[in-house]
């Protein structure tokens, strides 16, 4: 009577993932990327570079939603979070105020990232197999 639940599991998590990393992309293309571009200055790498965030939070989230090649979408998704860690946290394992990790939203976005890589976009996508 219910249908495959790792297809669902699937969507959900395509969706989930999708929808609150567009809220992210949203929120830098109404207010700008001036904070990305500081921190790539800050790590020595030309600024113009901020603008792939637009890819890794406006493009990748609606090809996640859809599940419009999610598994490369994941990649870049990954690689977005890596550097977003890498350029706000440095990879340091403090914890934030009320505990907890202080690079805890983009690890899980990223950890988000791999887990739709490894199982694919599932039956209800786009371009299922």
């Amino acid at each position: 009577m219910i249908p495959n639940s790792s297809d669902i599991a699937k969507l959900l998590l395509r969706l989930t993932t999708g929808m609150l990393i567009l809220f992210h992309g949203i929120h830098k293309m109404i207010h700008g990327i001036g904070g990305v571009e500081s921190l790539l200055k800050s790590a020595g790498f030309p600024e113009i570079l901020a603008y792939g965030v637009y890819i890794g939070e406006v493009i990748v989230p609606i090809f996640l939603i859809l599940g419009l090649y999610a598994r490369v979408a994941s990649l870049v998704l990954t690689f977005n979070m890596l550097m977003a860690i890498y350029l706000a946290y440095g990879f340091s394992f403090a914890l934030a105020k009320y505990g907890g990790l202080s690079m805890e939203s983009p690890l899980l976005f990223l950890i988000m990232g791999i887990l739709i890589f490894l199982l694919g976009s599932g039956k209800y996508s786009v371009n299922s197999k």
